[in-house]
């Protein structure tokens, strides 16, 4: 599928097959979702800006290139989203945040917006949406229509693990965006829930249930 990216490193195998078991404690989930991410970001942020910059080495001045950071936003979708952060932003402490929280209404079953707070100027911004799992799709829809609403330059999902039919529902929904993930599962169960998945993210990264 256009714009679908999994990102099959050795590395990142063995950590998304420590995330899956479900004897992980909840320190070391939160460890391992952080390093999945920045393990991630070398895929993901592979064809950002950089400008020239000259700078001097103990032999000489020379050109280097210095990474656009300030034009890039980071956007987990709350809560388990907050566990992607830091990984990333390791690599790229530059990176303004935002923050937008959805929740499934029970009846309609439809994602409902209850937080958005973005950094001013979104216009000319690239922008990483983060959320651990990709399943329904619902909720990561509903964050790209509000991104969508604020004229953002480009977008790009992260997820640790997915499923087609969240795949093909985000695709649908919003063709131009690129889709990362660590690991594509095999369907949803009745529950909603990713087979094999990981579990509820969210209640494993703040042990909660």
């Amino acid at each position: 599928m256009k714009n679908l990216h999994i990102i099959e490193h050795p590395l990142i195998k063995s950590k998304i097959t420590q995330i899956r078991r479900k004897e992980t404690a909840t320190k070391m989930f939160k460890e391992l979702v952080s390093e999945i991410s920045s393990l991630m970001c070398y895929e993901i942020t592979r064809d950002l800006e950089v400008e020239e910059i000259e700078i001097e080495t103990p032999v000489q001045k020379t050109i280097g290139y210095h990474i656009k950071g300030d034009d890039l936003v980071l956007v987990p979708i709350l809560r388990a989203g907050l566990g992607m952060i830091e990984g990333i932003q390791n690599l790229i402490p530059n990176a303004k945040t935002g923050h937008i929280g959805v929740y499934r209404d029970h009846d309609t079953l439809q994602p409902v917006e209850y937080l958005c707070k973005l950094p001013l100027l979104m216009e000319n911004r690239n922008v990483i949406v983060l959320d651990p799992m990709l399943a329904t799709g619902g909720s990561a829809v509903k964050a790209i229509d509000i991104l969508k609403e604020h004229n953002v330059k480009s977008i790009r999902l992260a997820c640790l693990v997915g499923c087609p039919e969240g795949v093909e529902f985000l695709h649908k929904h919003h063709p131009d965006v690129a889709i990362y993930l660590a690991a594509m599962d095999e369907k949803l169960n009745e529950n909603g829930y990713i087979v094999p998945g990981l579990g509820d993210a969210g209640d494993r990264l703040f042990g909660t249930q």
